[in-house]
Parts: structure tokens; sequence; C-alpha cells
């Protein structure tokens, strides 16, 4: 049985989210993978851009950061130069810039840092999983994948329990600005230029700042120094320090990406051990799948779907010239799908290895901060719920997010027997 056969008739608007709201269009970035993989893609809602699709070159133009740069957008909206100062997080800057942000990160976010947490993360995920398999049939994103991040991030972060749900639905707001399930103002179905100021054009972002204000303010009061979010106010070695909008900007990134892509390598990982049941017994054996299974599942989530880049000058790329100011998106999705680089890329394989795959931007200096504790909470997770259950089915139709950047299924609904 297949996971989830794609739809599109290899001829799939990349530009649209429509195009995604059933899943990713893979007939179509394996049609561009065989027959044009820098492709001029047009866009109705601003400038055109080049698609990359396939594996080798994707991994070659993102150690690339001179010639294809982050300084001026990494989502595929034109933005003018204010707004992209106004929005931007370290994610949109480039060396040294970039690598100065991080250092102060890396420690925080480190392996050795992470494997801290496991006690926490397993007590976390044995709470959920107990509450929602009690249930017997289920929407698994909402039940199980939504829960762990969000209260994950609480502990990392240093965030207050009851606040936990008021930010991620905030949090949804921002990242998945495209789906009116989570937001009222729909980016492309609505004028929404009076935010066009704030995080993701969101007037979530706004909220989200002053809750970051009045939690820094309230945290200075006790004294309390510690945590993720004192790191970044910290002086850099020059003296500088981040800017109030730059805190911002932070902290909106923080919520967003600490919640979603998790919580949709979760659910596609779930979806995954519905329609391969021979992974659920590999998981109940563990042993050396413990070591491979996170990265494959969260191979066959990839979550960020695509980054974008900028050119600077002039380059020649399959008898092609990207021109300098051309936008360039890296389609994670489809380098993760690549035949000429993975062995039967539509199949879950827990022991696949290696596996190199895109979801944490690999191969240049943007790979994500937080891909240990992604790891880390994903392979608890599967090792707990494998312990709990005996079969895991689907019980209806599973719903994707409306959004060409973030791919997840925002309802997955499941029947389980327990152990």
């Amino acid at each position: 049985m297949t996971i989830w056969t794609p739809s599109d008739d290899g001829y799939a608007d990349l530009s649209s989210h429509d195009t995604f709201a059933t899943g990713a269009p893979h007939n179509t970035f394996a049609r561009l993978r065989r027959e044009d993989p820098l492709h001029w893609t047009e866009y109705a809602d601003g400038q055109d851009f080049w698609s990359v699709t396939r594996y080798e070159d994707i991994t070659q133009m993102n150690k690339n950061t001179e010639v294809f740069s982050s300084a001026r957008g990494i989502r595929m909206e034109d933005q003018t130069y204010e707004e992209y100062l106004a929005r931007r997080t370290f994610q949109e800057t480039d060396p040294p810039e970039h690598s100065q942000v991080r250092m102060k990160l890396l420690k925080a976010f480190s392996k050795t840092t992470m494997a801290q947490y496991e006690e926490d993360i397993r007590g976390l995920c044995a709470e959920i999983l107990d509450t929602a398999l009690a249930k017997g049939s289920f929407d698994a994103t909402k039940e199980i994948a939504r829960q762990l991040p969000m209260r994950m991030l609480g502990r990392v972060v240093g965030l207050p329990d009851a606040d936990l749900p008021w930010l991620v639905e905030k949090g949804d707001a921002l990242i998945a600005n495209t789906d009116p399930d989570f937001t009222s103002h729909v980016l492309d179905k609505m004028d929404t230029d009076e935010f066009r100021m704030m995080p993701f054009n969101s007037p979530a972002g706004a909220e989200l700042y002053i809750y970051a204000k009045e939690l820094m303010e309230a945290k200075a009061r006790a004294g309390d120094t510690s945590g993720v979010l004192n790191l970044i106010l910290e002086p850099a070695k020059d003296g500088s320090t981040i800017t109030e909008t730059e805190f911002r900007n932070f902290f909106c990134l923080l919520v967003a990406a600490g919640n979603d892509t998790t919580r949709y390598s979760i659910a596609a990982g779930l979806q995954a051990l519905c329609h391969q049941p021979e992974l659920l017994a590999q998981m109940k054996e563990g042993g050396a799948v413990w070591e491979t299974a996170a990265d494959e599942i969260i191979r066959w989530a990839t979550p960020a779907l695509y980054f974008r880049r900028t050119a600077t000058r002039d380059v020649e790329m399959h008898g092609k010239t990207i021109r300098e100011g051309d936008k360039v998106l890296y389609w994670f999705i489809s380098a993760n799908r690549d035949e000429s680089y993975f062995d039967d890329p539509f199949r879950v394989n827990l022991m696949r290895k290696p596996n190199r795959h895109l979801s944490f931007g690999q191969f240049g200096p943007h790979v994500c901060l937080g891909m240990w504790l992604a790891r880390l909470e994903v392979t608890v997770l599967f090792q707990e719920l494998a312990k709990r259950i005996t079969s895991i089915e689907a019980a209806g139709e599973q719903k994707f997010l409306r959004s060409n950047f973030v791919g997840g299924i925002k309802e997955l609904p499941v029947s389980i027997t327990a152990a």
C-alpha cells in the first residue's frame, strides 16, 4: 500500500498555495528533476523565480552564500527593503552577520544540551500518549503531534505552561498565514498591507512582540538571566546588541518554527505507520533502528518545503543564466525525493543510512539550530508510542496545510489498538 499518491498532472503551479492543499505536487517535481531542473517559474503575485529541484544542485548552491544570498528574504513573496529590515531574523542574513548570532545560540541548542532534556521529553510523551490513546480514535495531529513541541518549547525557552496554547495559536497564525484554518488574515486572500512591517506580514507578530517584551521585563524584575532569550540579548564581541525589532522577530521565529516543523514531522511519521505496518514492528524490535528512524521520518516530512535565495551576480547553470537580483528557490521537498540520490524515496525506510536529507537545510551556514531537539523529540515520541500500541490505522481523510512554504498534515484521523 502506498502512503500517499500525488494527484497533480505534472504541471502544477508551484507558486499557488492551493496546489499544496492536497499534498506536495510530487509528479511536477519529478518531471522538473528529469526535464528542467532549473525551471523559470511564473508568479502572478510578484517577481517570477527559478525553481531548483535536484538534490545535487541544491546542496552545492546552499553552500555558496556569496552568490546566493539570504539577505533579501527567504520566502517567495516580494518585499521592499524597508519591509525586509522590519521583518528579518538571522535566517535572512549572510555570514559573517549570520554567524555572529548563531554563535550566541549554538550552545543552547547543541546536541549535548538537548540530550539533557530527554527525561523531560519522555515524561511529556508518556502523558500525551496516554491521554490520546485512551480515546481509541482521534486526530493524531491535534492530540499527539501538536502537543509535544508546544510543551517542550516552553521548557527550553522558559515560558509559563499556561501561556503555551495561546503562543502556539499565534505561531500557527504566523507560519501558516495562507491557511484560513489558522488565521483570519490569509496572506493571498485579502489586503494585509497594514501588517507589512510585521513578521510574516501578520498581526500575530505584534501580539507576540508585546508578549515577549512583557516576559523579559518580568524576568529582569525577578533577576532571571537564564535561557535562550537572555542569550540573544547579550552583547556581541564587538559590543553591539540586538535591536528591539530584531528581538521581536527572533521571538516570533522561535515560537513558529519551534512548533510547526517538529509537529509536522511527527504527523508524517504517524501517517507512515498507518500505511507501512512493518515500521511499527521495526520500532517494537528497537535497537539500531533508533539511530536512523528520526532522520528518515524528518526526510519524509520535509516541513520546510523550500527556502529562497537571491542571486548577487549572473550565474550560468544548466545552459541558462541566473541574473543578478533573480529569486532562486531551493525546493527541499523535491530534493528529499530525488531518485538519483535516495533509493526508493517514496517509501519510508527507517534503517536508511546514510541519510543526508535536506530537511534541516544542511550543507550551508543556515543549518537548522533546532535539529538536535527535533531529532530527540521524534525519537522519544515514537519509542514511547511503540510500547503502547499493537496497530495504528488511518480512520479518515488526511488534510494538508494550504501553504507552499510549510508542508504538513494538519488533520490525521487514526484508530489505534492499545498494547
